[in-house]
C-alpha cells in the first residue's frame, strides 16, 4: 500500500472555511479488465478568498489528468495522495481522471470473484478516508455536495448506488443526484446480482446478493423485509423528518469487513447474514438490529452528519441505541436488550478498562488514523448505554422532541455535540450539559456496591457519574425458587445511597440492566447466586449476574475455576439462548483458552463438554426453533479432546448428522473438520474432499483455516508465510489466522508467538489498516498468556514504527493478555 497522508483536523477546518462543495459528477468505468478501473470527477465548488491554494484527495494507481478552470495541471504534482490546487477563483471546475485499483482488503472499490461459479462482483467502501481511492473529493465530513453516478459495467451487470438507476446501452447507468451527502457515503455496488424487490410506504426496497446466494436469499428475504417495513414504519412515528432518501436497496457483499455501512439507499452488509446454514435465533435477531441500526444512520449520520470525527458518537451512539429500541419494540425479537446485556455491552465493558479507552464525545480527535480507532465498544455500545440513561433521565417524550428539533435545525448539514445538547436542553428544561460532562467527556466504568445497608459507588477517576438503576430483591420458596419480592428505581448520586438488604436473599442493582457500571453483591447475594443462579426468575437479570461473574474473572475477584464451576451449575438449565451463547462463548475463548495452563485445560473441556452434552440431551426430539441445540453441538464441535471424542466426530461427519438431528450442514461440517484437523485426525485429503464438495466461499475460508491448524510444522510456516508475506484477501486472512493458534498446540508455536511481535509490524504498515485489524485480532498469539509473551508484546509497543491500527490492536489484546496471566495465576488456587 502506497504512503498516503492522513487528514488532521486543523486541516479540515481551514478547507471547509475556504471551500463550499457544490457538486461532484462521478463516472466509473467498470469494464477495463481485473486490476484496474477508471474514474473521472468534476467537481464544482465555491472558494471564500480568490487566489486561495487548498489540495483535493485523490489516490490512483495512475493519474491520467487534472484540469482546474479549463487549465491543465502537471499530474506530478501528486503526493501522498493529495494534488494541490492553487490560485482559485470564487466559482471553480476541478476535472481529475485517473485509474484506479481494485482492493482485497475491503477498502476503496473491492473485487471479489465467487469462488462457486467464478463470478466477478465489486462494491465500494468509502467509510472514513477510503474514498479517494474510488474517485476524487474533498474528503472530510462537513464538505457536503449533491453526487451524481454514472457507470460502465459489462453489459450483463446490475450496478445499484444511492439513488434511482436508470440503465441504458451497453451496461451504461446512471443514478438520480443525491441530496447533499458527504463523500464517504457515496457507494457503489456491481455484478452479476440477484435481487428481490418491493416497496413500503413510498419508498422502492431491494435486497441484492451474489447469484450463489439467490436461493438462501430468496429463503430469507420474507423476514429481512418485514424487519425493513418495521424499522421503516417505528421511525415514522417517533422522528418528524420522513426518510430523506429516494430508495432502500440492501446489498449484501462478499469479504465485508464491517457489519455494515450507512450509505444512504444503499446499505453494504456483510454476506454471513445471507444464511447458508442453521443459525440460532440470536443469529436472527443480530441480523435484525443491523438491519435497523444501518436504517437509524439514514437520520442520525446521513441526514445530519457530524462535522469532525470528535462527534462519531452522534453516527454510532444513535445507532445503536435506536437499533435495539426499534428491534425490542417492533419486531418479533423482543428480548434484544437482553442480548445487548448479556453479549454486545460487554464490547463496551473491555474497551472502558484498557489503556487505550476515550471518551464517548472526545474533546480532541486530531486526524482521521486516531478516528479510525474510535470505532469500538465505546462509541458503540457504553454510547448507546448512555443513551438509555439519558432517555431515563429526561422521559422520552423530551428525548425525542429534541431529536426531532436537531433534525429540523440541521437537515442535510453538520452538526456538533454542542448542537445536539441545546436541542435536548431546550426540548427538556434539564441540565443536559452538566449530564454530558460526566457522561460524554469521561472514561472508565463506575463500580456499585453494596456495604452495610448502603450502596457504595466508585469511579476510577475519583468522580462517580449519575445513575438511573432499579433494585431487585429477590426471595428464596420453600420449593428452593427464587421469586421478584420487589423492584424499586434508585437515582445515584457520587454520595452513598440507603438501600435494605436485610430481607433479601438476593440484592441486585441495575436488574434490569439500564446503566452502564459493573455491580458487585453482598456477601449473602453471591451465595444465593453460587447456589442458585439458574433460579432467578428473569432472563436479563440473570444476564447481568452472569455479566458481574465475567468482569469479576477479568479483574481477578474470581478464579477460572470458580466461574466455569458456576457455569457447569447453573448453564445446563438455561432456557436463554442469550445467555447460553453468550457464557459459553466466553468460558471456552477465554476462560478456558487463555486462563488456565495447558496442565488444567483438559479439565476444562471436559468441564464444558459435559454442558454441552447435558443441553444436548435436554432438546432431544424438541424442534428448538431457538438454536440451543445448535449452540451444544457447534460446543461440542470446539471441545473434542479425547479419543473417543475424537472417534464420535468421524460418526457424525460419515453420518452426514449429529444423532437426533441436527444434519451437519456446510458450516458444522467445516466446524467438524477443523476440530479433526487440529487434533491430527484429518489432513489435506479430507480438507480437499469437503473443498470439492461444496466450492463457495464459506468453504474457501473454512479450507484456510484447516490447513493452518493441522499440528505439523510445514502448515504452520506454509500459514505463516501466506498471512506476513503473502497478499491474502482480508476474509481469507482472518480464516488463517484463526486456525493458526490452537492452544493445545502451544509446543510447536513457541517460537511463532515471540517471532509474531516482529512480523506484523511490517506486514500491518505495507498492507495497511484492515490488515492490522485482522493480525491483531485473531492474529494476536491470545491463547499464550505467559510472562514471555506480554514482555514480547510490551517490547513491540515500544518502537516508533508501528501504525496507528497496529498500536491500538496490540495495545488492547495485551490488556487482555495481562488479564488472561493474572486470571492463570490464580487458578486453582
Amino acid at each position: 500500500m502506497s504512503a498516503t497522508s492522513v487528514l488532521t483536523r486543523a486541516e479540515a477546518v481551514e478547507r471547509h472555511r475556504l471551500l463550499k462543495v457544490r457538486t461532484a459528477e462521478i463516472d466509473l468505468d467498470l469494464t477495463k479488465g481485473s486490476e484496474f478501473f477508471g474514474s473521472t470527477t468534476v467537481i464544482r465548488f465555491s472558494c471564500a478568498e480568490a487566489g486561495a491554494a487548498t489540495f483535493v484527495d485523490v489516490k490512483p494507481a495512475r493519474l491520467h489528468r487534472v484540469l482546474l478552470n479549463g487549465i491543465e495541471l502537471d499530474v506530478a504534482a501528486l503526493a501522498a495522495g493529495r494534488f494541490p490546487l492553487t490560485g482559485l477563483a470564487a466559482e471553480n471546475e476541478l476535472t481529475v481522471e485517473a485509474d484506479m485499483a481494485y482492493s482485497h482488503t475491503g477498502e476503496g472499490m473491492h473485487r471479489y470473484t465467487d469462488p462457486a461459479d467464478g463470478e466477478d462482483y465489486l462494491y465500494t467502501q468509502s467509510f472514513l478516508d477510503d474514498g479517494p481511492r474510488v474517485f476524487a473529493s474533498f474528503d472530510q465530513p462537513d464538505l457536503k455536495a449533491v453526487h451524481t453516478l454514472s457507470v460502465t459495467a459489462p453489459a450483463r451487470w446490475t450496478v445499484v448506488s444511492n439513488g434511482i438507476a436508470t440503465r441504458g446501452e451497453a451496461g451504461r447507468w446512471t443514478f438520480a443526484p443525491t441530496p447533499p451527502i458527504s463523500s464517504y457515503l457515496v457507494s457503489l455496488v456491481a455484478g452479476p446480482l440477484h435481487s428481490v424487490l418491493t416497496e413500503h410506504d413510498g419508498i422502492p426496497l431491494g435486497l441484492h446478493c451474489r447469484r450463489s446466494l439467490a436461493a438462501h436469499l430468496d429463503a430469507d428475504a420474507a423476514e429481512l423485509l418485514e424487519v425493513t417495513r418495521q424499522g421503516f414504519d417505528h421511525y415514522h412515528r417517533v422522528f418528524r423528518h420522513r426518510y430523506p432518501f429516494d430508495s432502500y436497496d440492501q446489498c449484501f457483499v462478499p469479504e465485508f469487513n464491517a457489519g455494515a455501512m450507512e450509505n444512504p439507499g444503499c446499505v453494504t452488509l456483510r454476506d454471513e447474514y445471507v444464511f447458508r446454514s442453521a443459525v440460532a435465533d440470536t443469529e436472527r435477531e443480530e441480523r435484525a438490529i443491523v438491519v435497523t441500526h444501518e436504517m437509524a444512520h439514514m437520520w442520525f449520520g446521513d441526514l445530519v452528519t457530524m462535522k469532525w470525527w470528535d462527534d462519531l458518537w452522534l453516527n454510532e451512539s444513535f445507532a445503536e441505541y435506536m437499533a435495539y429500541t426499534v428491534t425490542a419494540e417492533s419486531t418479533r425479537f423482543t428480548g434484544a436488550w437482553t442480548g445487548f446485556a448479556a453479549a454486545r455491552k460487554t464490547w463496551g465493558y473491555d474497551a472502558d478498562q484498557r489503556p487505550s479507552t476515550h471518551p464517548v464525545a472526545p474533546t480532541a480527535v486530531e486526524d482521521t488514523a486516531q478516528a479510525l480507532q474510535n470505532f469500538d465498544g465505546i462509541s458503540y455500545a457504553k454510547g448507546a448505554s448512555a443513551l438509555r440513561q439519558l432517555v431515563a433521565w429526561l422521559g422520552e417524550e423530551q428525548f425525542l422532541a429534541g431529536v426531532n428539533d436537531y433534525f429540523e435545525q440541521h437537515a442535510f448539514g453538520n452538526a456538533t455535540l454542542d448542537d445536539l445538547l441545546r436541542s435536548l436542553a431546550a426540548a427538556s428544561g434539564r441540565d443536559v450539559h452538566g449530564w454530558a460532562e460526566r457522561w460524554l467527556r469521561t472514561t472508565g466504568v463506575d463500580t456499585l456496591r453494596i456495604e452495610g445497608g448502603q450502596v457504595r459507588h466508585s469511579a476510577g477517576d475519583g468522580r462517580p457519574r449519575p445513575h438511573q438503576v432499579s433494585v431487585g430483591r429477590y426471595l428464596r420458596t420453600p420449593d428452593g425458587a427464587l421469586t421478584l419480592a420487589s423492584r424499586e428505581p434508585l437515582e445515584l448520586a457520587a454520595a452513598p445511597a440507603e438501600v435494605s438488604v436485610q430481607d433479601s436473599d438476593l440484592t441486585l442493582l441495575n436488574d434490569t440492566d439500564l446503566s452502564f457500571v459493573k455491580v458487585r453483591l453482598d456477601e449473602r447475594s453471591w451465595q444465593t447466586v453460587r447456589d442458585s443462579l439458574g433460579a432467578v426468575p428473569e432472563e436479563l437479570a440473570r444476564a447481568v449476574l452472569w455479566s458481574s461473574a465475567r468482569d469479576q474473572v477479568r479483574d481477578g475477584e474470581l478464579t477460572p475455576g470458580q466461574y466455569l464451576e458456576l457455569v457447569a451449575a447453573h448453564l445446563p438449565g438455561e432456557s436463554s439462548v442469550h445467555l447460553v451463547q453468550a457464557v459459553l462463548t466466553f468460558a471456552g475463548e477465554f476462560v478456558v483458552d487463555r486462563c488456565l495452563s495447558p496442565a488444567r485445560r483438559p479439565w476444562g473441556l471436559a468441564l464444558l463438554a459435559g454442558v454441552h452434552r447435558a443441553l444436548l440431551s435436554r432438546t432431544e426430539g424438541s424442534a428448538d426453533g431457538s438454536g440451543l441445540r445448535l449452540l451444544a453441538v457447534r460446543g461440542l464441535l470446539a471441545t473434542a479432546a479425547t479419543e473417543a471424542e475424537t472417534a464420535e466426530l468421524r460418526d457424525w461427519l460419515a453420518a452426514g448428522t449429529v444423532p437426533g438431528g441436527p444434519a451437519l450442514d456446510p458450516d458444522l461440517r467445516w466446524r467438524l473438520l477443523l476440530r479433526l484437523c487440529v487434533l491430527g485426525a484429518a489432513d489435506e485429503p479430507e480438507i480437499a474432499a469437503e473443498l470439492a464438495r461444496d466450492p463457495s466461499a464459506t468453504s474457501e475460508e473454512g479450507a484456510a483455516r484447516c490447513r493452518a491448524a493441522r499440528p505439523r510444522r510445514d502448515a504452520k510456516e506454509a500459514a505463516w508465510a501466506a498471512l506476513f508475506h503473502g497478499e491474502l484477501s482480508a476474509y481469507l486472512a482472518n480464516a488463517t489466522t484463526e486456525g493458526l493458534w490452537q492452544p493445545e498446540q502451544a509446543e510447536l508455536l513457541d517460537d511463532l508467538t515471540l517471532r509474531y511481535f516482529e512480523d506484523v509490524v511490517a506486514t500491518t504498515a505495507a498492507r495497511g489498516p484492515a490488515m492490522a485489524s485482522v493480525l491483531t485480532r485473531h492474529g494476536f498469539p491470545s491463547f499464550a498468556a505467559t510472562g514471555a509473551t506480554v514482555r514480547a508484546a510490551e517490547a513491540c509497543l515500544a518502537r516508533e514504527d508501528l501504525i496507528p491500527a497496529t498500536r491500538r490492536g496490540v495495545l488492547d489484546q495485551l490488556d487482555n493478555l495481562r488479564r488472561a496471566a493474572r486470571a492463570r495465576a490464580v487458578d486453582g488456587k
